[in-house]
């Protein structure tokens, strides 16, 4: 009979989440074959600074990309919608500037879903195993359907930060030169950057400081020549941008406007614990790992950002990943698959992505479930050290 419940719920769990799949994925659809949709996505912001670049013109001025944004169907009633991303960033968008709305739409999803499935693959290889129906899970992982839906950059930043997991021990300079995807967007990895720059002090890693530098320096020359006041210009934008009066919907936020919303220091105080503790968990595991330490670190890091959106917890799939890969319960398994579906589900039925009952909770939630299957994961592992774990029972 037991047996019988568990095939009934493994069942539901499996329909429900191939129906938000299904839902999500004729959205994905609709973004690449619908003419009108290319310049109502959040991507119009970066084909409207790649444009501005083309033309040598600010990439953030706002009249002028707003003016661009509606041209190709951006809402009239809407302020722009400006790239916040520093220069550095710019020559990831110039190609854009390129092409059409429609056609720099569609190159832009799937270099999105290429970034995702090797993203995945190269997880599943870290951890010396073939694509399963575990990682099924993170290429419908909620996040990353949002950032397809959407066009936002975060897939982008996933693949640079699994390209460092990857590459960190074999090619470090290659390594490094890899964060600057990550530095996309840097607020999501502050407690990460702390502990990785007392990794490379204590273990003298600096080539990985060197391709870093190098892919920063690259960049910004790059931008630099295309706009040399791109700097004021984004100095500007940034200061007229009032990011503080903004109901960004991550902990941060909620923090600010449950304590003293004028506080804008409180929006930054979870960072900053998250870094003291970055410094204290990295010198007790001196034996470090990125693959390991570095998930639960990644997860924080997410966690106490100062701002971030729902879309960008896309780069959490290494972490819940290796989480998932070590685990033998098909409870917790299914447990993350339903959360990841009811929230596609939500963002089906149009709950905002700034609604702040649903999303600012939802970095807390990955976190905990993690700690839970990991703690699982090592009581098992304990009492039955021969049994292969779920992955394996999963295999094709």
């Amino acid at each position: 009979q037991r047996i019988k419940l568990r095939a009934v719920f493994e069942m539901v769990v499996v329909g429900v989440c191939t129906v938000a799949f299904a839902l999500n994925a004729a959205g994905i659809g609709t973004t690449l074959l619908t003419d009108d949709y290319a310049g109502q996505r959040d991507f119009v912001t970066y084909w409207s600074a790649g444009r501005q670049l083309v033309q040598r013109a600010d990439p953030y001025d706002g009249p002028a990309i707003l003016r661009l944004e509606r041209s190709v169907g951006y809402s009239a009633d809407t302020p722009p919608l400006i790239m916040r991303n520093a220069p550095p960033s710019l020559p990831i968008v110039l190609p854009l500037g390129f092409l059409g709305v429609r056609a720099a739409s569609l190159l832009w999803s799937l270099l999105m879903v290429a970034s995702l499935w090797l993203a995945v693959r190269m997880i599943a290889a870290m951890h010396e195993r073939r694509m399963s129906g575990l990682d099924v899970l993170g290429l419908t992982f909620a996040p990353a359907l949002s950032c397809l839906i959407s066009g936002q950059m975060a897939l982008f930043v996933l693949l640079g930060l699994v390209l460092f997991l990857r590459l960190h021990r074999t090619r470090p300079f290659l390594a490094g030169a890899s964060l600057w995807l990550c530095a996309l967007k840097p607020q999501l990895f502050l407690p990460f950057g702390v502990a990785l720059l007392a990794w490379i002090v204590v273990n003298r890693g600096y080539r990985i400081l060197l391709g870093a530098a190098s892919a920063f320096g690259l960049s910004t020359a790059a931008a630099c020549v295309l706009d040399p006041l791109v700097w004021v210009h984004y100095a500007r934008m940034m200061r007229a941008a009032q990011l503080e009066t903004k109901l960004i919907p991550c902990v941060s936020t909620m923090l600010r406007l449950a304590i003293d919303p004028r506080a804008v220091w409180l929006q930054g105080l979870p960072a900053a614990l998250g870094c003291v503790w970055a410094l204290a968990y990295f010198r007790r595991h001196r034996r470090w790992d990125w693959i390991e330490h570095g998930s639960l670190l990644m997860l924080v890091s997410v966690a106490v950002a100062p701002y971030s959106w729902f879309m960008d917890q896309a780069v959490l799939l290494p972490a819940l990943l290796h989480a998932l890969y070590r685990n033998r319960s098909r409870g917790l398994v299914a447990l993350l698959a339903l959360l990841s579906a009811g929230i596609e589900f939500a963002n089906l039925r149009g709950v905002r992505l700034a609604n702040p009952v649903l999303y600012p909770w939802t970095a807390p939630v990955w976190l905990a479930w993690y700690l839970l299957a990991n703690r699982r994961a090592d009581s098992e592992q304990t009492a039955n050290p021969i049994r292969e774990p779920l992955r394996a029972e999963l295999q094709p």
